[in-house]
């Protein structure tokens, strides 16, 4: 069983979104002890920014005519849509910045979107834990409610575009502890953390169970 694992924060050692899915691969394992993963790493090795773009224009040049860098952008594209067709389950780490998706995740979607067929469905019933986390509060009636463009984005994604068997694990108010300014919310954020940690470990276990099940 080979497992794809996704990190993209910025935070190294101290990542919030890593940590959750420290602890879903190893709900994963415990369920399924022979897994494999195949890991990459969004901020650490980034993507080249420009590549995107270089695939799609390449994509419409006939192959003789390609450009070294186009040739490169495109071969790039169909090693992630590879990796992401190719795996019997996956553990994507993606947390939210600046209220959206992170510019490593966008890239990453877009040249694996660019790497597949028109409309395929890249994950098409492959178990999917995806863990997200905000440093901030966006639950109703909170100051930013609404302003989580990240959680709905990547369900789009993941779910109806690529066709996953998606579970979602959620962590808000990470930063509670380093911001002075959230210190208020340090004891609740100590709950939603203990509890995300659960539904990480759970959701990893529950994803190795379900694979091959269609």
């Amino acid at each position: 069983m080979s497992v794809l694992r996704i990190d993209a924060s910025i935070q190294g050692p101290h990542s919030a979104s890593s940590e959750l899915a420290d602890l879903a691969e190893a709900g994963w394992t415990a369920a399924q002890p022979g897994a494999t993963f195949v890991r990459r790493h969004l901020a650490a090795d980034p993507l080249p920014a420009d590549a995107w773009s270089t695939a799609v224009l390449g994509g419409f040049m006939p192959e003789d005519q390609r450009t070294p860098e186009q040739r490169d952008a495109i071969a790039l594209a169909a090693t992630l849509a590879d990796e992401l067709r190719h795996a019997d389950g996956a553990i994507l780490a993606l947390p939210l910045y600046n209220w959206g998706v992170s510019q490593h995740v966008k890239t990453w979607i877009d040249l694996a979107i660019a790497g597949g067929t028109s409309g395929e469905r890249l994950l098409d019933g492959t178990p999917t834990v995806v863990l997200t986390t905000r440093g901030g509060g966006y639950g109703p009636g909170a100051p930013r409610e609404g302003w989580d463009h990240n959680t709905a984005y990547l369900r789009r994604i993941v779910a109806d575009v690529w066709g996953a068997d998606l579970v979602v694990v959620e962590r808000e108010l990470t930063l509670a502890g380093v911001n002075p300014a959230m210190d208020a919310f340090i004891e609740t954020a100590a709950l939603l953390r203990k509890t995300a940690q659960e539904a990480a470990y759970e959701a990893g276990g529950r994803a190795a169970s379900r694979v091959g099940v269609r």
